[in-house]
């Protein structure tokens, strides 16, 4: 039983080293194809295809993910994906509120798909914006950012899915990176904003 258990912890751990890796590399070769930091970070915020899951096998990426050439919301599909894969794996149901969602995605989804669980915090009087604060990002581990990057958003990849997994239940939100260790600061902070509900796309009958 116990060597089981550190077969299945080995096994855990040398894919989330994968993981972390698979990603490092896929950030290194958008730093050689475009000219600025800005540009590699809208990249990573749309990358079409990257599965974020630590316990299984990592990989979906091919030339076409990566493309100079602007495809259609392709920034959401990572999200429109998971979100599919969230709700079937996690039962969870539809939340009444900005707070729950929030109390899901640091609780549930965070946990589920990279072994963290965020503080949510930093709420704003109305209650439309929080902060999720990572006390670790399993995308860092063994980064290091080059003089020459210093404005790079290493896991700008995070802000993509999030926007794209809540558009697919009608919510509409803006998230971004407000502080991040790898560029100096003392905390990693992904800030998100509610900016409205989306149910005037929903197909007719699914209201």
């Amino acid at each position: 039983m116990s060597r089981q258990s550190n077969r299945t912890t080995d096994s855990k751990k040398m894919n989330a080293e994968l993981f972390t890796l698979t990603y490092g590399a896929l950030v290194t070769q958008l730093c050689k194809d475009y000219e600025n930091d800005e540009e590699v970070n809208k990249q990573l915020d749309k990358i079409l295809s990257f599965t974020l899951q630590m316990d299984k096998v990592v990989l979906a990426l091919s030339a076409s993910d990566v493309s100079h050439q602007p495809t259609p919301h392709g920034g959401y599909n990572i999200g429109v994906r998971l979100i599919e894969d969230f709700l079937a794996r996690s039962s969870v149901g539809r939340c009444q509120d900005f707070r729950e969602t929030a109390d899901v995605i640091a609780k549930v989804a965070f946990k589920m798909y990279l072994g963290i669980t965020p503080s949510v915090t930093n709420w704003s009087p109305a209650g439309d914006e929080f902060s999720l604060i990572l006390e670790s990002n399993p995308l860092v581990d063994f980064v290091e950012l080059p003089d020459n990057h210093s404005s790079l958003v290493y896991s700008n990849l995070l802000c993509g899915v999030l926007r794209g997994a809540l558009e697919m239940v009608q919510m509409a939100v803006e998230v971004k990176f407000s502080q991040d260790t790898l560029r100096g600061d003392n905390v990693t902070e992904i800030r998100m904003k509610f900016i409205k509900r989306m149910e005037e796309n929903l197909p007719a009958g699914d209201e």
